[in-house]
């Protein structure tokens, strides 16, 4: 239970909705800012300006999954307000009082430097990156779907990188009948593509291989598909990229060809907005009692 702490959740989208309702079942005192467009109420929550928060006795305070925008502002799809986390008002939070994000862009990194604030991204546990893989590879099927006129069974699809998502992602197209390749460079990856029963190749070797795909799933956020390789493809081939902005794709020469190609970002809070909002507040809330906070 986390009964005695109080904590804010301060905008954020529909998967936020689940944090709050975990956080109110495990008897922590929430505060809800940027959801008075929000109709649906929790038992244990209250909605409250930025400005009324009482930071000096909160003991959490969750960001939505991107941080802060450029500008210092605070998304949020349930207010029409606008917010800003403020230096000083981090400064009133006592000293074990830690924020929680899914990422942190430089505004937030130094924001929480600059007020001495632990800051855990949720993101970066290899736990939340498996867990959401599932919901990143559904949503790339649902894509494919969307933008082709073929069926992914027995299509060549390529999925470049052996991270936690590339993997979950070439598992699920094999799995519907897909003539999947792996694309990596570490020969462990190459290795493990070979005992998943996947067509390996090195990346250095995609131009050669793009001829002959319909479909390319990149997750790797560096420059991989590049001009050279883009010029190899077909009209028809779909390139979707996965991989965290600004993806490693070049869009701008694949616009000049023809070639459509998607940056997806974000893609479990698009397609299953409930199943991801569970997955980040399961691990949140065991943040919160493994460390006691107080």
């Amino acid at each position: 239970m986390l009964t005695e702490l109080q904590v804010a959740v301060l905008g954020g989208d529909a998967r936020q909705l689940e944090i709050i309702r975990k956080l109110t079942e495990l008897d922590a005192k929430v505060y809800l800012v940027g959801f008075d467009q929000l109709e649906q109420s929790f038992t244990g929550a209250v909605k409250e300006k930025l400005e009324d928060l009482p930071f000096d006795e909160l003991d959490a305070i969750v960001l939505p999954v991107a941080g802060l925008q450029p500008t210092g502002e605070i998304e949020t799809v349930f207010s029409a307000d606008h917010l800003r986390l403020k230096k000083e008002m981090l400064m009133k939070t006592p000293a074990h009082c830690i924020i929680f994000t899914g990422i942190s862009p430089p505004v937030l990194t130094k924001l929480a430097e600059q007020t001495g604030k632990t800051l855990i991204c949720l993101f970066d546990r290899d736990d939340v990156a498996i867990y959401n893989s599932i919901p990143t590879a559904e949503g790339a099927v649902m894509m494919a779907i969307q933008h082709t006129d073929f069926t992914i069974h027995g299509s060549s699809v390529a999925v470049l990188g052996m991270g936690r998502v590339g993997m979950s992602v070439a598992r699920t197209f094999n799995n519907l009948g897909a003539k999947v390749k792996l694309g990596a460079r570490k020969s462990e990856h190459l290795a493990r593509a070979i005992e998943m029963r996947l067509t390996p190749f090195s990346i250095e070797q995609l131009p050669q291989e793009a001829e002959s795909l319909d479909i390319i799933i990149n997750t790797i956020p560096s420059l991989v598909i590049t001009a050279q390789a883009i010029a190899k493809m077909r009209s028809h081939t779909l390139i979707i990229d996965l991989a965290s902005k600004p993806g490693g794709t070049d869009f701008q020469f694949a616009k000049k060809r023809g070639i459509k190609a998607i940056l997806a970002l974000g893609l479990p809070g698009v397609v299953a907005p409930k199943t991801a909002g569970q997955i980040l507040a399961g691990v949140l809330a065991e943040l919160l009692k493994k460390d006691g906070l107080k």
